[in-house]
């Protein structure tokens, strides 16, 4: 069975997109899923997407499914939603494991509406109760953090120089910790005139050169501590987004989106 995909990356963070809308779904096993992500022997990507019908009952036009290359399914991806409008081309409403997105194509890339954060400890899941600002835990030199769940957990910690992390060695550290039993994204920020420079360790995938909720969490948790105004860009390795937040409201994410390329590929040759 042939099975086309479209590749595409927001800001460096790539997606194979597989379009099964009207379709018979596929059987998306995690190792299939490592198989197709392996980028030696597969297409390669940080997540595969995976478009349906929307469920019975959803008010959304369609759905997405959202699978880390460690084969894991997870809840949002901002990135891959703008990706993800950009393919459609026109707005409309997704529905996701993290809830209901709105999507607005652009010429360029896309804006979404994200949904509104969530900030208590059984939301983000944490272990046990605990505020969720400036949280009483640390990590080696990584202390006082902010939870935010925008569709899935990240962790946020506000550091002087973020480049000058390790976080290559100590995200998976914390992603795992059992205090996160759902397992947690891991931001780390500093804050340069009044806009917030970001890396992230995916829970899932390691690090990627950008990441949409983290982008979207850590501005949450910025301007919650009144560090930067909103909106505010949120510069990653991959390159810039715009998030904008007001207290009560809904997070808009906007940022670019771009095509790679179409291919199909054997069904059972990743089985």
């Amino acid at each position: 069975m042939r099975i086309p995909f479209v590749k595409m990356h927001g800001l460096g963070n790539d997606f194979v997109i597989l379009d099964r809308r009207s379709q018979e779904p596929l059987p998306l096993e995690p190792g299939r899923v490592r198989a197709i992500a392996n980028r030696h022997q597969g297409i390669g990507c940080d997540q595969l997407i995976v478009l349906e019908d929307a469920p019975d009952g959803s008010q959304a036009d369609f759905r997405m499914r959202i699978f880390n290359s460690d084969g894991g399914e997870v809840e949002a991806c901002g990135n891959a939603a703008r990706a993800v409008a950009r393919l459609h081309g026109e707005p409309c409403t997704v529905d996701t494991s993290g809830g209901v997105i709105g999507l607005e194509p652009a010429s360029s890339g896309a804006a979404v509406d994200m949904g509104a954060p969530r900030f208590g400890w059984d939301e983000i899941p944490l272990d046990h109760p605990m505020d969720t600002q400036r949280m009483p835990v640390g990590w080696e030199e990584l202390e006082a953090p902010d939870a935010v769940n925008v569709g899935n957990p990240h962790v946020i910690f506000f550091v002087d120089d973020a480049e000058a992390v390790d976080l290559g060695r100590i995200g998976p550290v914390i992603e795992q910790d059992p205090l996160f039993p759902e397992r947690i994204n891991v931001n780390v920020a500093s804050i340069e005139g009044g806009e917030i420079r970001l890396r992230v360790w995916e829970r899932g995938a390691g690090l990627t050169k950008a990441c949409g909720t983290g982008a979207c969490a850590t501005a949450v948790a910025a301007l919650r501590r009144k560090l930067v105004p909103s909106p505010v860009t949120v510069h990653l390795p991959g390159g810039a987004l715009e998030i904008a937040w007001e207290q009560g409201g809904t997070i808009r994410m906007t940022g670019p989106a771009t095509e790679s390329f179409r291919g199909t590929f054997e069904w059972d040759d990743f089985a």
